[in-house]
């Protein structure tokens, strides 16, 4: 069967088929399970685990002196998201099918530049756009086995939580469940083989604070040499350390999913390579999102796929990767970042605003905002309440090529966090 394009994937790929297939292109959209449509993000990913950090971030507010101690039902509140998964998976399904997209179920191979085969049949098309997604990356020497020594996934769907664990990474995984479980009274250890996370020096010191004064207890410098399961996990670090805890979670990064390749496409630092349209090495294969390694986010592949479809459309146009946030749902303090640094900055801390004293931990926060010598904003790093919201503001900034007295034409209510915008942009002279 002849198709204009076809799509291998049903993450965020999904949105570029649907773009294409009401534009009037045949389209087909291959997925070996059609119960995870939606791809990771919705169903054992970022969707999930903010279900389960924002009633964490419950959880610690009422630990508060002014009210009574509370405890989460982590069992019946898994059982709520799997409920609100399968309704999330029908809802996208029938959109996709709806917009006239032909959905096959089954593993896809890519045995040339215009083919495809899954199971006995071989499906043409003119175009292909391969989202293909991620899986957790193990390094050598870490016997998992998916109870005892777990990656993010499985974490997701614990319902008995331990007594004890030692987490892998400094990245967003590790750094959320860090949150949640020492929130939730495990007793945590974030392991990282680097002396700061990647962020300003600064914020990386501030979360660190926030991290101990949660109760984790933070290893830096470190990395694991080996790891096992015997009767508790076994550890030994590069240092010959030798450690020992009830559970391992390994959050050390992600690789892309390749296995759907018997045909060549030219690869970079184990992802398929893509120019600034997300064409391969074959100009008529593209890769969007994790698998070809440029951002692991599931609003940039979402991003991708409609550029590619633009694209396919006829309007080429180059997406900006530096104008998408990145954040971390740390907990209670969240961190967002955008744009790209600048040879000047600002840092201004939160506690300068009446309103932090609002939210607890609110006076360990604070901003920086990036711009140039002509006073442009070139970015922004933010650390504070809801900064994964916040972080558009520098978003539009950004897009809109705004200096420092254009962006202040705006007003920002009072008494809220995003004031502390205005008096940071104040200070750029």
């Amino acid at each position: 069967m002849k198709y204009d394009v076809i799509f291998i994937g049903g993450g965020l790929n999904y949105v570029g088929a649907i773009f294409l297939a009401r534009s009037g292109k045949k389209v087909a959209l291959i997925e070996k399970d059609l119960a995870h449509i939606g791809g990771t993000c919705l169903n054992n990913g970022c969707i999930p685990s903010k279900k389960l950090l924002h009633r964490t971030k419950t959880l610690f507010e009422t630990k508060e002196e002014y009210f009574t101690p509370s405890k989460l039902d982590i069992k019946k509140l898994l059982k709520n998201i799997e409920i609100e998964r399968k309704i999330l998976v029908s809802s996208v399904t029938k959109q996709i099918k709806a917009s006239g997209v032909e959905v096959i179920e089954g593993v896809a191979k890519l045995i040339s530049k215009n083919e495809i085969k899954v199971d006995d049949k071989i499906f043409e098309s003119d175009y292909i756009v391969i989202g293909t997604g991620a899986k957790p990356f193990i390094s050598e020497g870490i016997e998992i086995d998916y109870k005892k020594i777990i990656t993010g996934n499985e974490a997701l769907h614990l319902e008995k939580l331990p007594k004890e664990i030692i987490i892998y990474g400094g990245g967003a995984i590790a750094l959320e469940f860090a949150g949640y479980f020492a929130i939730n009274g495990v007793k945590t250890t974030l392991i990282y083989r680097r002396d700061n996370f990647k962020m300003h020096e600064k914020i990386s010191q501030n979360l660190k604070q926030q991290l101990q004064k949660i109760g984790v207890e933070l290893k830096f410098n470190t990395s694991i040499k080996s790891a096992k399961v015997d009767k508790k996990v076994e550890i030994i670090t590069q240092n010959d350390k030798k450690l020992q805890t009830e559970m391992l979670l390994v959050a050390t990064g992600r690789k892309a999913n390749l296995e759907f390749l018997e045909y060549e496409l030219e690869l970079q630092k184990g992802a398929i390579k893509t120019n600034q349209y997300f064409q391969t090495s074959e100009e008529n294969v593209f890769a969007i999102g994790d698998c070809n390694g440029k951002l692991s986010l599931a609003h940039a592949a979402r991003k991708e796929a409609i550029n590619v479809a633009n694209f396919l459309n006829g309007k080429k146009e180059v997406l900006n990767l530096n104008n998408i946030p990145k954040f971390i749902f740390t907990l209670p303090l969240s961190y967002a970042l955008i744009g790209v640094k600048s040879e000047k900055e600002i840092v201004y801390p939160l506690k300068a605003l009446g309103v932090a004293s609002a939210v607890d931990g609110s006076g360990n926060g604070l901003i920086v905002i990036y711009y140039d010598k002509d006073k442009f904003i070139t970015g922004a790093e933010l650390f504070m309440p809801n900064a994964e919201e916040l972080i558009s503001i520098f978003g539009e900034i950004i897009a809109g090529e705004m200096d420092a007295k254009t962006a202040l034409n705006t007003t920002f209510a009072h008494p809220t966090f995003s004031e502390i915008f205005d008096y940071a942009l104040r200070k750029i002279q």
